[in-house]
């Protein structure tokens, strides 16, 4: 079955560009809530769960705006996660847009678990 692209937006009040973007492309900050642990080898981030992990590819980054990640056992040649982050001028929020991938049937459990990540994100940013 085919994966079908989704978007998901979320809004922070009060947190930095900086400290976001360092818990969406670093090891210290992936690992305060988005696995366990993460190792980065060249442009491959492993990520590990209890005793499961799995290797994503960074296919793009421009520094402090996206990041593109692509799992090494994704069969879809075409699905990547990407996290953007977007500043707000007017509201001084900043967003974090979400890029995944999901079958039709999957699409909400995958937005739960979104979800649920970024509740544990803004939890560690102090939000």
């Amino acid at each position: 079955m085919k994966k079908e692209k989704f978007h998901i937006e979320y809004i922070f009040d009060k947190v930095s560009r900086r400290s976001l973007w360092n818990h969406l492309t670093t090891p210290p900050g992936l690992s305060a809530w988005f696995a366990d642990d993460v190792i980065i080898n060249g442009n491959i981030y492993v990520f590990k769960w209890n005793k499961a992990e799995q290797e994503a590819e960074v296919l793009s980054i421009k520094p402090e705006m996206s990041i593109r990640y692509r799992w090494m056992d994704e069969e879809d040649e075409n699905a990547y996660f990407e996290f953007q982050i977007h500043s707000h001028e007017l509201t001084g929020s900043t967003s974090l847009q979400i890029t995944d991938f999901a079958e039709q049937d999957e699409k909400k459990d995958s937005i739960d678990l979104w979800d649920t990540q970024v509740e544990e994100l803004k939890r560690t940013l102090g939000i």
